[in-house]
């Protein structure tokens, strides 16, 4: 009976069977970059010690310019690499390459001195190719562990406990922060920079039950593919350019990236620029890494609610309720002016930005292929990125034309808004059919979608 009600319990989670929770534990593991490194400790070691001969306007500017031309080159190479990763049936191999480079960056983050901004703007370009690349293999797996009644569950339980995950070893580093003797570190700089390489060190340990406990997919080739010479990268071209010319059939598909594009650009600039947003303006390291850590442990019960509510209205009006929140913070985030208006904005952010993520990424995975997987979340995470790029750019310009990002906050809400409208007209029940029609054309046929697969518990 007591396992029955834990079953239950995991089931509710979207964490109900062993592939799901190894699944999950890379979220946990890679989230420990998102935290320290993209969002709280980094920015503010960049500005203050790597930017530390650079008016703060211009570290400011230049810590976008880093960020978004990380964002480029994954942008351009993940769509190639993708289709190759579905052509060899090697997702966990692309998966643990690009992990390897991240946790290596990571690690040399912690030997960037005062002054040494291009340095460190180089390795973290390397962290964040490393970081991006990883999660469109890892996010690729998804489709193929999880049922279609799932999906929204389990995205959502895999988000959570990346909130749980890097939390955790948030705490810990702002904790070296604040007491640096405590730790017998000399002060907050090497406190800093203690905390990346714990980063790298979490990142590497907790990602060992995924290529443990995952399979890899089975390798599933087109019919039009058989009997075509060529190596991997030549068929991965050649499967990249059928995709390329099947994409009108993928309407609502398309729909949907459309306005994923809008929406999380405004998500992915108030994620990368808000500690360093809050460093310009005056506010304390102590406020800044508060408000972070208020983020992540109100995401964690936020993002498996909003995991049940997609049960209930759907992931498509889930999003948009998160995108109205949003849409508020951005406008508030031009008024703030004192610690405790930035940790309204951080609760704010708390409840909402998991969810709206989660579910993006679990109604993307419902809408595609399962073939083509690693293709298909190639290009989810080019449109993501790709916005990624543009609020980081309009943020670094505003600051160094107007001496302050205020305007780049405010401008965020055109991005919400537009990606409201355009997400309204997405039909999902009309993807998700083309996207099952597709995977029964190819051969051999995934397990999980029969019907005996399905009545497994």
């Amino acid at each position: 009976m007591n396992g029955e009600r834990e079953n239950s319990k995991l089931r509710a989670l979207g964490l109900h069977r062993r592939e799901l929770r190894s699944w999950a534990m890379y979220d946990w593991a890679n989230s420990a970059f998102a935290t320290t490194i993209m969002a709280a400790v980094y920015p503010i070691y960049y500005v203050r010690v790597a930017g530390a001969t650079l008016p703060s306007n211009v570290a400011l500017a230049y810590w976008g310019y880093t960020a978004a031309a990380s964002l480029l080159i994954i942008s351009l190479v993940s769509p190639i690499l993708g289709a190759v990763a579905d052509y060899l049936g090697a997702k966990k191999k692309f998966l643990g390459a690009f992990m390897g480079l991240g946790v290596a960056a990571t690690i040399g983050l912690a030997f960037v001195r005062e002054g040494q901004w291009l340095l460190g703007s180089m390795l973290y370009m390397a962290g964040n190719i490393g970081f991006t690349g990883s999660i469109v293999f890892y996010a690729s797996l998804l489709p193929h562990i999880a049922r279609d009644e799932e999906m929204d569950r389990v995205a959502a339980g895999g988000w959570a406990v990346g909130y749980i995950g890097g939390g955790l070893l948030l705490a810990v580093n702002a904790a070296m922060l604040f007491r640096p003797d405590f730790f017998g570190l000399p002060d907050q700089s090497a406190a800093s920079r203690a905390s990346f390489a714990s980063v790298a060190v979490w990142w590497a340990v907790f990602s060992i039950p995924l290529f443990r406990d995952v399979p890899e997919p089975p390798r599933r080739v087109d019919d039009r593919e058989a009997g075509m010479p060529g190596s991997p990268l030549t068929m991965g071209f050649r499967r990249l350019a059928i995709t390329f010319g099947e994409l009108r059939q993928y309407r609502q598909l398309l729909l949907f990236l459309a306005a994923f594009f809008l929406y999380s650009d405004g998500i992915g600039t108030i994620i990368k620029m808000a500690t360093a947003y809050g460093s310009e303006i005056g506010l304390g390291t102590e406020a800044l890494i508060g408000a972070l850590l208020v983020v992540q442990f109100v995401g964690i019960p936020l993002t498996f609610a909003f995991g049940a509510l997609a049960d209930r209205i759907g992931a498509k009006r889930g999003i948009m309720l998160a995108l109205g929140v949003y849409t508020g913070i951005s406008v508030f985030g031009y008024f703030v002016t004192e610690a405790w208006h930035f940790w309204v904005l951080a609760f704010a952010v708390g409840l909402v930005q998991g969810g709206a993520q989660a579910l993006s990424r679990g109604l993307f995975a419902s809408m595609i292929p399962r073939a083509k997987s690693s293709e298909f979340f190639a290009f989810f995470s080019v449109f993501e990125k790709m916005a990624g790029i543009l609020g980081p750019i309009l943020f670094g310009i505003a600051s160094q034309l107007t001496g302050s990002g205020r305007i780049g906050i405010l401008a965020i809400v055109v991005f919400f808004i537009a990606g409201i409208l355009l997400l309204r007209r997405v039909d999902v029940d009309e993807g998700r059919r083309i996207a099952r029609a597709e995977d029964a054309s190819l051969h051999p046929p995934d397990p999980r979608s029969t019907p005996a697969a399905r009545a497994v518990p």
